[in-house]
């Protein structure tokens, strides 16, 4: 007589794998350091502002036949200014450089169309002092930069 084995797992010895697989997992999960995650996202939020804002005061200077709004042709050369609607204290916040005690309003920019709306810091940023800076240079050239990245470097665009 012949005897028919069956060859396979049952279900214990799959529920018992599954269990070990999603232990592992978590394991995983940890040791990959969610908060430098986290980090990294809002220093990509912050390099993503920055290009944007740059962009559009760019493209605002190129329909203004070379003109830059009000709020930077009125700026100081070469001093550093705290992006935001606050008339005193912008000093506060920006870590990354000494700043002036007054902001510079970029609104012009949301009003005329080149960008949604002036970008804020996505920790600690509010619309009067958005964590975000800006420097005119004697040559015309603008740099923007975040206040204060985490990740340790230095996140700021200059043309």
């Amino acid at each position: 007589m012949t005897h028919i084995t069956n060859k396979g797992f049952t279900l214990i010895e799959l529920l018992i794998t599954i269990a070990v697989i999603a232990i592992i997992a978590g394991v995983v999960f940890v040791a990959l350091d969610p908060l430098t995650r986290f980090q990294d996202a809002r220093d990509s939020t912050r390099w993503t502002d920055v290009n944007a804002t740059l962009s559009a005061i760019k493209l605002n200077q190129v329909d203004n036949s070379g003109s830059y709004i009000a709020a930077i042709s009125s700026l100081i050369d070469d001093i550093y200014y705290t992006i935001g609607t606050c008339s005193s204290g912008g000093d506060s916040g920006c870590g990354a450089q000494t700043t002036t005690s007054t902001c510079t309003n970029l609104g012009a920019l949301v009003t005329s169309g080149h960008i949604a709306a002036v970008p804020q810091d996505p920790s600690t940023g509010t619309a009067a002092e958005t964590d975000y800076y800006l420097q005119k240079a004697a040559t015309g050239a603008i740099t923007i930069g975040a206040c204060d990245p985490e990740g340790g470097s230095t996140i700021s665009v200059s043309r």
